[in-house]
């Protein structure tokens, strides 16, 4: 592995999008010459620690009896939750290996996914993560419980999955001339993620001169760039119904924004644009740090 190259980091944990997640992850670090690495984090909860109340209860020995057992069966439990992420990072492996992959590293850790992320960032070129984990894995009206935390302590691109994979022909920018989607048009400008493909670039304003200004603006860098096709769109109401509503009447595969800064996204994420963004869109959403 070339530990030098930034890489892609895949997380995953065995929940319905964990197939999903490797496929992406797999086709990004094809399409940027990029190394992968998978990540497997184990989140150790002490339930056990409630039995302290009943210390008055009961009596000593039952109780030194008691704490033994709980011990013994949290360390079989850790055990088990090893043994069962070495068969999820084994059986990615072998899956991204399929997909034509040969630059891939693995890694478990104990711990909080937050702070395992946080501390591999340096080598982070992309992140790639479900949109709901095992916790949420079957309420598509919900977004896993860590993600929003993740968006906004990591300063790399993320990509959210949220179904099935399907090879990106047809990208969506959403563009509303702010710093951030400057700089997501640049990004996808001088990426080779992007090339050779199809680039809506969609502004929603209800000013439609000021929607054709900002589009020209930034058509003119995409235009500049090798070999992606661009077609502009200027549409009018609230944003996330709007995008959501383009996304799907032009077949749209993959949806890319600029991420605002911490404090705004923290705001947006628990209020209106971002979260129901992540939630109703179809296809998988790129947030460009």
């Amino acid at each position: 592995m070339n530990t030098q190259k930034p890489q892609v980091l895949a997380c995953i944990d065995g929940a319905a999008l964990t197939e999903s997640v490797c496929d992406y992850a797999a086709w990004i670090a094809q399409k940027v010459d990029a190394p992968l690495k998978l990540l497997h984090t184990i989140n150790h909860h002490h339930e056990s620690a409630i039995t302290s109340d009943f210390s008055g209860n009961i009596g000593l020995g039952t109780q030194e009896h008691l704490l033994e057992e709980i011990t013994l069966l949290e360390q079989q439990q850790s055990k088990l939750k090893m043994q069962q992420g070495k068969l999820i990072i084994q059986a990615a492996r072998d899956h991204v290996e399929k997909s034509g992959v040969n630059d891939i590293s693995t890694t478990q850790r104990h711990g909080n996914l937050i702070e395992a992320v946080i501390d591999l960032e340096n080598d982070i070129r992309l992140l790639v993560l479900g949109l709901r984990g095992q916790i949420h894995d079957k309420q598509e009206n919900q977004i896993g419980a860590k993600l929003e935390a993740v968006i906004r302590a990591l300063h790399r691109p993320l990509l959210i999955v949220n179904g099935s994979f399907k090879t990106p022909e047809c990208i969506m920018l959403a563009y509303d001339g702010s710093a951030a989607a400057d700089k997501a048009v640049d990004m996808v400008a001088s990426s080779p993620l992007y090339q050779g493909l199809t680039c809506h670039l969609v502004c929603v304003n209800n000013n439609q001169e000021t929607a054709a200004q900002l589009l020209e603006q930034a058509s003119n860098k995409l235009k500049a760039a090798n070999n992606i096709v661009v077609i502009t769109a200027k549409l009018k109401g609230k944003a996330d119904q709007e995008l959501c509503a383009y996304q799907q009447a032009n077949n749209i595969d993959l949806t890319v924004m600029g991420a605002f800064s911490h404090t705004r996204l923290h705001d947006m994420l628990l209020g209106s644009f971002t979260h129901k963004m992540l939630v109703n869109t179809k296809k998988p959403l790129l947030l460009l740090r």
